[in-house]
């Protein structure tokens, strides 16, 4: 097992390398750098990218941007000295050739220094731990709801396979696996926060003002009350096939002729289940929780931030995009990747450590 973990964590050095270069490459081919960002900002055409787009802007605008400025290679720089451009440059690192910035990135990154944000006045990490709460609520949360919800009902729908508690079941299922999050949020809003009927549950952020102040039960139930609408919401598609997931892994199980075995034996149905079937069942389900939490984790749904007012790591991923923030965009994918490629590894070792006749060595 210890060789297969050393060629798992080196195998990690070039699949991370691979990502960073796509993406840096993939960055220099796209429009609306920072420089460009900063001008259109300070002559007061807001995002670049709408200005290119046509968002508003005038004719002379237009032709500013489609043929240049003489002497710079920035659209719309109209009026401001190449001088400034220059500088501009030098401190983004744009004086600099592609693959020189690309070599001082990754060596600053091996050391795990992320810089600062180029629009926020903050270091990428200090960012990332700023939005860090949410993503964690969010993740945990519907993670942990989603498993309590889909084992035993999994459980159940296996047993009694073909009634009519699995066929309503199912439906029910598929029907939730089909409302998008987004649309379910907002029907959560207008039946429960205010938005036509009842206002049980408030509408924006994770704690009410002076949460500080509080005791500590009345910071718990501020806390909870305020998760209940996103966590449901985020959960609502994850359950679905995580619910049908372990229903199919069940009835594999249960058609095993061990199964019948222990049956003939005179084994009670409930030691058969939870004493024989469950382990084996139970394996390629319990084994993904680290990579689902992850997932759930670093994924951050934008949309369900932005409806219930969530500032996590989603929207920051989003703005850091629009806005060319490349420090934050880089930061945030280097470390993240380099969680996700060590999950990776997490979940086969759990694979061995809920069955021990799992092994990767013997694997040709």
């Amino acid at each position: 097992m210890g060789a297969y973990i050393l060629r798992r964590l080196l195998l990690v050095i070039p699949t991370l390398f691979g990502v960073m270069v796509i993406n840096f490459v993939l960055t220099q081919f796209v429009p609306g750098g920072p420089i460009e960002q900063i001008i259109a900002q300070m002559e007061g055409r807001g995002n670049v990218m709408e200005s290119i787009t046509g968002g508003g802007g005038d004719a002379a605008f237009q032709s500013e941007v489609t043929s240049g400025v003489t002497g710079s290679t920035y659209a719309g720089a109209t009026g401001l000295p190449p001088a400034f451009i220059e500088q501009l440059e030098r401190e983004f690192g744009f004086d600099k050739p592609p693959l020189e910035r690309f070599a001082m990135m990754m060596w600053d990154y091996i050391r795990f220094d992320f810089g600062r944000s180029w629009f926020r006045s903050i270091s990428v990490v200090d960012l990332v731990l700023e939005k860090m709460p949410v993503s964690i609520t969010l993740g945990l949360w519907s993670t942990l709801l989603a498993y309590f919800i889909s084992i035993p009902l999994g459980i159940r729908k296996a047993v009694r396979d073909g009634s009519r508690f699995d066929t309503w079941t199912s439906g029910a299922i598929i029907v939730g696996y089909a409302i998008p999050g987004f649309l379910f949020a907002i029907l959560l809003i207008v039946l429960f926060a205010g938005g036509s009927y009842w206002r049980i549950f408030p509408l924006r952020g994770l704690t009410s003002d002076g949460w500080e102040a509080m005791s500590w039960g009345a910071r718990i139930v501020d806390y909870l009350w305020h998760i209940t609408l996103p966590v449901i919401a985020s959960t609502i598609s994850g359950f679905a096939t995580l619910t049908l997931l372990t229903k199919n892994s069940f009835l594999d199980e249960i058609r095993k002729q061990y199964v019948m075995t222990a049956r003939a034996k005179g084994l009670s149905e409930s030691r058969v289940l939870y004493g024989h079937i469950f382990r084996n069942a139970m394996l390629i389900v319990i084994s993904g929780f680290p990579a689902l939490f992850i997932g759930v984790f670093f994924g951050g749904s934008l949309i369900i931030e932005t409806i219930f007012s969530l500032d996590g790591l989603g929207r920051l991923g989003f703005e850091a995009a629009l806005q060319r923030d490349y420090p934050v965009v880089f930061g945030t994918l280097f470390a993240f990747g380099l969680m996700g490629l060590v999950v990776g590894i997490i979940t086969d070792l759990t694979y061995v450590l809920i069955d021990p006749r799992i092994d990767f060595e013997s694997r040709r």
